[in-house]
């Protein structure tokens, strides 16, 4: 999953504080943060001056051969931080078939909830599943979702799916992934962690006090909206203001610009989106 933003510090003080933002209509919204690197356990102070949470991965995140994550939570929840959870899914040409998606389903699912438990989340923790690509779910995407939400949720955790909320053209018409997904559960439930880094709606690389609702990423059921990604997207993100780096990507404040603690941003109506702690 991919996310400089200057600020000065006595606003870094009034507007973060508590990691905390208020929508249009007085709610209060969190910020939080994901990133394939774990950002090391001297940089959670910062953080936690503007994220109430973070992603936190238990498999291999997106074209990384290792995972930074494991053995860190206890660290992170002893900073203050909530959790999304996060486990790297499937992409189609691994799926080839749907009996074969159905397999991986279940067998991802099972190595998603041991490493859930070994890292310490408790039973009914939301487990997201990184669905990377995007538009129509084929039907072998279908088949490997349903299969993993199914089994993560008998084994006593919770499912959830962070995919696209971008409409996606198709033909004379379009489809968003997550209405997608969500018209064809067959009533399960599942949390959806929504991405729409396309301005508008999206603020860009901001953590204006007055955050969005995640509703207003365009899918009305989204329960987080990843609003900003690192590096910035050109081809969703030319019309966002001017508030990325001059790199792309998107920094936090108080960070040292050394470190390039670039970071993916999101906004949720809960401090632990996962209820990991």
């Amino acid at each position: 999953m991919a996310v400089t933003c200057s600020r000065t510090f006595s606003f870094v003080v009034l507007s973060f504080a508590l990691a905390v933002a208020y929508g249009q209509d007085g709610s209060s919204y969190y910020l939080g943060f994901d990133r394939n690197d774990y950002p090391g356990d001297a940089n959670l102070k910062t953080l936690h001056q503007t994220f109430s949470y973070t992603g936190y991965w238990l498999n291999n995140p997106p074209e990384a051969s290792s995972n930074s994550w494991v053995g860190h939570r206890g660290a992170v929840e002893a900073a203050g931080f909530g959790f999304l959870v996060l486990f790297n899914g499937r992409l189609d040409e691994q799926l080839k078939t749907v009996a074969n998606a159905t397999r991986l389903g279940k067998s991802d699912a099972r190595t998603a909830v041991t490493s859930a438990r070994r890292e310490g989340f408790p039973a009914a923790t939301v487990i997201f599943l990184d669905q990377e690509q995007g538009g129509r779910m084929l039907p072998e995407q279908k088949a490997y979702i349903y299969a993993w939400v199914d089994a993560v949720t008998a084994a006593g955790f919770r499912a959830g799916v962070y995919c696209s909320g971008i409409p996606a053209k198709e033909g004379k018409t379009s489809v968003v992934t997550a209405e997608d997904i969500r018209a064809n559960s067959q009533g399960r439930k599942i949390t959806y962690w929504v991405t729409n880094d396309v301005c508008p709606p999206s603020p860009g690389c901001g953590y204006a006090r007055k955050a969005p609702a995640p509703a207003e990423s365009g899918v009305d059921f989204a329960e987080v909206w990843q609003y900003a990604q690192s590096p910035k997207r050109k081809a969703f993100a030319a019309k966002c203001p001017a508030n990325y780096s001059a790199d792309g990507n998107c920094y936090p404040p108080g960070s040292d610009p050394a470190l390039k603690l670039h970071v993916d941003v999101e906004t949720a109506s809960s401090a632990d989106p996962s209820q990991g702690r």
